[in-house]
């Protein structure tokens, strides 16, 4: 499955960015990762990342994870996670990133808590 996002803006400063595909190293990833940093930079300080459609992410799609929580809290923003799978949140939890990004059930677990 090749890697695309969908992009739903809720409100001036909050948003979410729907994963759809694995986050693996390759041109695709540094499209997506380039969309959300766009996206950050127009305002949004809120966002949830809802990874329900992505089954994997390698080293890759960790540093983009990393990345984007950086320049969301940069400007002072909250992440979440959402709808993370078995195999990726084993990733988050051997690297200790769950620490950084909290991981919610589903979509309406994480907009309640932003």
């Amino acid at each position: 499955m090749p890697l695309d996002i969908t992009v739903d803006i809720l409100n001036a400063g909050s948003g979410v960015v729907s994963i759809h595909g694995s986050l693996t190293l390759g041109t695709n990833l540094k499209r997506v990762e380039g969309q959300v940093q766009q996206l950050i930079e127009e305002g949004v300080q809120k966002l949830v990342l809802d990874l329900t459609d992505c089954q994997y992410a390698d080293s890759a799609g960790l540093g983009f994870l990393i990345h984007t929580y950086g320049l969301v809290s940069a400007r002072g923003g909250t992440i979440r996670l959402c709808g993370v799978s078995e195999r990726v949140m084993d990733l988050l939890k051997m690297t200790k990133t769950d620490a950084l990004m909290p991981c919610d059930a589903d979509l309406q677990a994480s907009l309640g808590k932003l």
